[in-house]
């Protein structure tokens, strides 16, 4: 089978390094791509939402499965653009179409979902330029922490937390009169605080059936201690330590069941990945958000986790028949350490030169924003390579990646140094 995986990240390096182990998989192409996937795959110069160049490549190498990615293309449509081709529409695609995509790309219809199916979550409101005023009488009223987050896609960095009331309603207007985030911010939620520990589960859907895949915890920050701006990712470890039988439980029963019956109900045929972002509130899952695709860095250390042959899982997704199919999971911990530009997540430099460091048995790494020249591979991003490590234990996962991130080299590289470390103590 011929297939084609959508984006440029680490996630779709990852995707592709575990595609690239199926004896099912013959032809792999990754359109745009990245220095990484240049290695393993064929990379086509096609931009994510370029339905039609998509087209073109899919007819052109007989390509039979398709694999979306990021969330952009999912909330424009590529599904329903396959879907209503009569030339794409056999072509197995996994990906939600844009219905389903709202999960993610719209946080008011989000969050009205949550409600209305009774999967637990912040109490929030909404508000628009209109209903400014309105906004600030509200947070008026709000003990702090406040919490403001553009209803569209903004890139991962839509969310504004502040211990600060004015600071809040400074926010809100930025957000609303001045075009902060972009169309992103056209709506605003202000949402209640909550407080506990993050993190990631991951179910794939075949819009009846599901599996839920190995859980991850990343760390957001810039900063070591979680201090600093918000990036798309610093890092990620999986197993979560305290997210025990029981816990993952309450998660299946109260939050994935209840959303998987919702989307039935509301007539959402959803195929795909449903990023669930939890707050473990004393033993309670609470959901922050839902993404319709994979995370990233996630996607670094739950896919090195996943024994099952990944295209065999992908074709059972898309063909709706994951109740066919029997999930394995190593049981080693995986940590990864994302090595970024200087500067980022505001200004950076692009084109630095790069050394890196070859992987063993233990180790895998993951390229984000790179690119191959003539010198050699350059950073290509604010992100820009993620560094895996596997171990029997946390302690020697957290020590074989961050040994990797050391080894890579370009001008003004900073990665965090105590990625994993906070969770040590639930392993006492």
């Amino acid at each position: 089978m011929n297939i084609l995986i959508i984006g440029s990240g680490g996630r779709e390096h990852a995707f592709a390094w575990k595609m690239a182990q199926s004896k099912k998989c013959d032809k792999l192409f990754v359109a745009p791509g990245n220095a990484g996937t240049g290695q393993i795959a064929t990379n086509v110069d096609i931009k994510v939402d370029d339905f039609e160049g998509i087209k073109k490549l899919v007819l052109a190498e007989s390509i039979g499965l398709v694999i979306v990615g990021p969330e952009d293309p999912l909330v424009k449509g590529i599904v329903d653009f396959f879907k209503a081709d009569r030339q794409l529409k056999k072509v197995k695609i996994v990906g939600p179409d844009a219905s389903g995509a709202r999960l993610e790309g719209s946080k008011d219809f989000s969050k009205a979902f949550m409600q209305k199916h009774g999967v637990p979550t912040a109490f929030s409101e909404t508000f628009t330029r209109e209903t400014l005023d309105s906004g600030l009488a509200y947070l008026d009223k709000q003990a702090g922490p406040y919490v403001l987050k553009a209803d569209g896609l903004a890139a991962g960095k839509g969310v504004i937390i502040t211990e600060s009331k004015e600071e809040a309603k400074a926010s809100l207007k930025e957000m609303l009169t001045e075009g902060k985030f972009g169309e992103a911010g056209d709506k605003v939620l202000v949402e209640q605080f909550l407080k506990g520990i993050e993190l990631s589960v991951f179910v794939l859907s075949d819009g009846k059936n599901y599996v839920i895949l190995p859980e991850a915890k990343d760390y957001k920050r810039i900063g070591e201690g979680d201090t600093g701006l918000n990036t798309g990712g610093m890092g990620a470890v999986s197993p979560v330590p305290f997210a025990d039988t029981s816990f993952m439980q309450k998660v299946e029963d109260l939050v994935v069941k209840p959303t998987l019956a919702g989307l039935q109900a509301e007539g959402i045929h959803y195929v795909g990945f449903i990023f669930i972002g939890l707050m473990n509130d004393e033993g309670n899952p609470m959901v922050i958000e839902y993404n319709a695709r994979m995370g990233d860095p996630e996607t670094e250390v739950v896919l090195p986790r996943i024994k099952t042959d990944f295209v065999k899982l992908m074709v059972a997704a898309a063909d709706g028949k994951l109740d066919k199919i029997k999930l394995t999971i190593n049981p080693k911990s995986a940590v990864t350490t994302m090595v970024v530009a200087g500067g980022y997540p505001e200004e950076y430099k692009k084109g630095d030169l790069m050394e890196i460091p070859e992987a063993d048995k233990d180790t895998v790494v993951f390229h984000a924003g790179t690119k191959t020249t003539e010198a050699g591979v350059v950073t290509n991003g604010g992100r820009v390579i993620a560094l895996t490590g596997l171990g029997r234990t946390m302690t020697a996962a957290v020590k074989k990646s961050q040994k990797m991130a050391k080894k890579v080299k370009f001008k003004k590289k900073y990665f965090r140094k105590d990625i994993g470390l906070d969770l040590m103590k639930y392993l006492d």
